[in-house]
C-alpha cells in the first residue's frame, strides 16, 4: 500500500506546488482514502492510483470534475 501512496504522490507534486506542510496534510488524507478503498476491495494498484490523484485533485478545488467532463470512475 505504501508504494501506491509514494506513487501517488510523487506524480502530485509534479502537478502541484505545495508547502512541505500542504504535502503532509495530503499524504495522510489520500492515504485514508486509499485504504478505505482497499477496505471495500479494490486491489487494482493502477486503479487506487487513479482514484487517488482524482481525489486529491478534488481536494485542490482548482479543477471542477464536471466541467473538466469527469462523470465518475
Amino acid at each position: 500500500m505504501e508504494a501506491i501512496i509514494d506513487r501517488i504522490m510523487h506524480t502530485y507534486d509534479l502537478l502541484a506546488n505545495r508547502t512541505a506542510a500542504a504535502s503532509g496534510e495530503a499524504r495522510r488524507k489520500v492515504s485514508a482514502y486509499i485504504q478505505t478503498l482497499s477496505e471495500a476491495g479494490e486491489r487494482d494498484p493502477h486503479r487506487l492510483t487513479v482514484c487517488g490523484l482524482t481525489y486529491l485533485r478534488q481536494l485542490d478545488g482548482r479543477v471542477d470534475p464536471v466541467k473538466a467532463g469527469y462523470t465518475g470512475l
